[in-house]
């Protein structure tokens, strides 16, 4: 059983977070330079705001359901291992 985790490479994590900042950057821009009242502009940058926060917290679960079947899976295996290892000292 082997216990092997993925890893990024630096480069694809730079460009994560500077996708990140550049598309905030795009909509702020267009919010802030968007020809409507100051109460609408708030309103949609709630929204965004609400969006991303939203976004983070359901990949964060996405993540952790995948990685907590990962684990009850390693346990399974773990227990027909040991199952077999009794059946063949027999």
């Amino acid at each position: 059983m082997t216990n092997e985790t993925a890893q990024h490479s630096g480069a694809w994590v730079s460009f994560t977070y500077a996708s990140f900042v550049g598309s905030a950057a795009m909509v702020g821009l267009g919010i802030l330079f968007m020809p409507i009242d100051i109460w609408l502009k708030g309103y949609l940058a709630m929204g965004v705001v609400m969006l991303v926060q939203s976004c983070v917290t359901m990949t964060k679960t996405v993540r952790d359901v995948h990685e907590g079947k990962r684990m009850v899976n390693r346990i399974e295996d773990a227990r027909t291992e040991r199952l077999l290892m009794s059946v063949t000292k027999d």
